[in-house]
């Protein structure tokens, strides 16, 4: 086992783990953090992605014993009270989603995607968020929320 000290939407918080076990392991099973999503748990789908250090990271891929000293964001951390964040409120407005499974990684790689300033075409954003895959096809009103969004984002 081995003690990972990381930030985790804002709070400091330590934990045990087995070096082996995934960030989106230590999301779910020991920090009750269920937004982030195990899709395909192989680095295909997106649905797990979360920010470390502010970077796009798939969290099933990410060893949390990496994350230590670190800061990690998830869906959870974004709204600020019951004000949801810009991205996730476009989604909401545009009708983004249908069942929501993939919602939480979409908004948070369509946030890191648009904070790295690479989300200046919609060929661009469909390209930048081709890694997360949506299985009800919302992607015309996902490219639509990521648009609005951004003109609030920058």
């Amino acid at each position: 086992m081995v003690t990972v000290r990381v930030k985790v939407n804002g709070e400091l918080r330590t934990v045990q783990v087995d070096p082996r076990v995934t960030l989106l392991d230590t999301l779910r099973e020991r920090l009750g953090l269920h937004g982030t999503k195990k899709g395909c748990d192989r680095g295909q789908c997106g649905a797990c992605t979360v920010h470390v250090d502010g970077r796009r990271v798939l969290s099933c891929l990410t060893l949390a014993a990496t994350t230590d000293g670190r800061e990690v964001t998830t869906i959870e951390g974004l709204a600020r009270g019951d004000r949801l964040h810009p991205m996730q409120q476009a989604f909401v407005e545009r009708d983004g989603l249908q069942c929501g499974f993939c919602t939480p990684g979409q908004i948070m790689s369509a946030v890191g995607m648009v904070q790295e300033g690479k989300a200046s075409s919609d060929e661009e954003i469909r390209e930048r968020m081709s890694g997360n895959i949506c299985r009800c096809s919302c992607y015309p009103r996902i490219v639509d929320a990521i648009k609005d969004a951004q003109k609030v984002m920058r």
